[in-house]
């Protein structure tokens, strides 16, 4: 078996030893609790139920305004810059407190479905505030779209630009539209989160000369608007580098573009900024850096080509929601099981999983988590933490330590979830979604509340009308 002190690598850190790790807030109190400023997790799982997703809404906050102030301060018309947009990429966690929370502090909504836009515009965001993303829009999500006078829908595809422009003719409308290119940077973690390569579902391919003909042709349609072009490289990209490099290409696109007479008055070089899950992950970029080396790599460039500077636009999401959350967890069972002649290890089974937190069975992301009810023994036991469905791999966590002394019934607060946990939750197994609950120095409020089988039976009408 691993010695205690092999095991110790694979413990969670706890809060304060490792920043950009768990929640600003989050810390243990003298009891050796985890705790928010107004509620422990204890209160919080008593109160709200588990699995739970608590946010710290102080730390959101004010990620917002550091992404809101490193892009506003590269960009400043004094530097020649002519300004820039943060749009929150809502698909990384959505529901109306987050769009107010997130227009309150300057930032846009990108959208990427119906539900997502109708969110949007139903918690105040105002038309200027919002796009929406997709390879396969519906006809019901561009009409909305066009219709509200969003501020930017993204096309994906000759065919979908055909749709808008009829779509925009039928309501009287000229729909604002920029184009997601395919630029060749590929960049990222999991080949499911890298979105640059030519082989691949979204965007108009650069290297072919798709996106440049199809840009001409929007340009002569009355009914559309060409506002700019667009482009995603990946996600969890740690590397200046690639930013730059992603950003060089729409520079030579929009370069074509002028040469020949069309306007292109905004770059969008998407998100895909990354953060910590584990605490040997390096520190990420920060959004200064960022903001920074986006902001210098246009300028240069059209500075050397005398060009006019456009105006910059940005997308992140999970770097603003991913390390603001965490997941409680209680623990339900623990089972030791024997993997080789004398050693074991200690299955942890939680009340939830794979249908709250789908990415780790999707591509093998790698999670961390920490007793935080109390302080547990300094002995260490080697665990897999896994959930309650019926799925041999429905595993959170395939490898950790964890106190010796962990029981059913004690809490694991598992960091990093604020992005893609939510927002990917199921019902598999008829599991009912956790709710959402932000945690500040007001107070605790509830962003969404805990699913429940009332909930879940609603839809079904053979038990609709059924007593309990």
């Amino acid at each position: 078996m691993l010695s205690q002190q092999e095991l110790a690598k694979l413990s969670c850190p706890h809060p304060g030893e490792i920043s950009g790790y768990w929640p600003w807030s989050l810390t243990r109190n003298e009891e050796g609790e985890l705790t928010f400023p107004t509620a422990t997790v204890s209160e919080l799982a008593q109160t709200y139920g588990t699995p739970l997703f608590v946010v710290d809404e102080d730390d959101l906050a004010g990620k917002a305004e550091v992404w809101i102030s490193a892009m506003s301060e590269a960009c400043w018309d004094g530097y020649g810059m002519n300004g820039a947009t943060v749009s929150y990429a809502a698909k990384a966690f959505m529901c109306g407190s987050i769009v107010k929370l997130m227009n309150q502090h300057g930032l846009s909504i990108d959208t990427a479905s119906l539900a997502e836009l109708e969110c949007a515009i139903r918690a105040g965001a105002k038309p200027e505030q919002i796009g929406l993303h997709g390879n396969a829009k519906s006809d019901a999500e561009l009409r909305r779209a066009v219709d509200f006078g969003i501020d930017h829908i993204f096309v994906d595809s000759p065919a979908e630009a055909e749709r808008i422009s009829q779509i925009a003719a039928e309501l009287g409308k000229v729909a604002r539209v920029m184009i997601r290119v395919t630029t060749g940077v590929h960049a990222g973690g999991h080949e499911f989160i890298a979105t640059a390569h030519e082989d691949q579902k979204f965007g108009v391919s650069l290297a072919t000369g798709a996106a440049f003909d199809l840009g001409q042709k929007i340009s002569n349609d009355p009914n559309l608007d060409f506002r700019g072009l667009h482009s995603h490289i990946g996600s969890q990209i740690n590397s200046l580098e690639a930013f730059e490099q992603g950003a060089l290409k729409l520079l030579g696109l929009r370069s074509q573009f002028l040469a020949a007479g069309i306007d292109i008055p905004t770059l969008d070089l998407g998100g895909g900024y990354p953060i910590r899950y584990l605490p040997t992950d390096p520190q990420p970029l920060t959004p200064r850096e960022i903001a920074d080396t986006l902001a210098k790599t246009v300028r240069e460039y059209c500075q050397s080509r005398n060009e006019d500077i456009p105006h910059l636009q940005v997308e992140p999401g999970r770097s603003l929601a991913g390390p603001t959350a965490i997941t409680l967890y209680r623990v339900v069972g623990i089972k030791r099981v024997t993997i080789a002649e004398g050693q074991y290890r200690d299955y942890v089974a939680v009340d939830g999983g794979m249908s709250d937190n789908i990415r780790p069975a999707l591509y093998g992301a790698n999670y961390t988590a920490l007793l935080a009810n109390r302080v547990g023994s300094s002995e260490l036991t080697y665990a897999r933490v896994v959930g309650k469905h019926c799925e041999s791999g429905d595993i959170l966590i395939p490898e950790i330590a964890l106190p010796a002394d962990l029981k059913p019934g004690d809490i694991l607060a598992m960091p990093a979830t604020g992005a893609y946990g939510r927002s990917m939750a199921s019902n598999y197994n008829m599991a009912l979604k956790p709710g959402v609950v932000a945690a500040s120095r007001d107070g605790v409020k509830v962003w969404l509340r805990p699913e429940t089988i009332t909930d879940l039976f609603a839809l079904d009408p053979a038990l609709a009308e059924v007593e309990k």
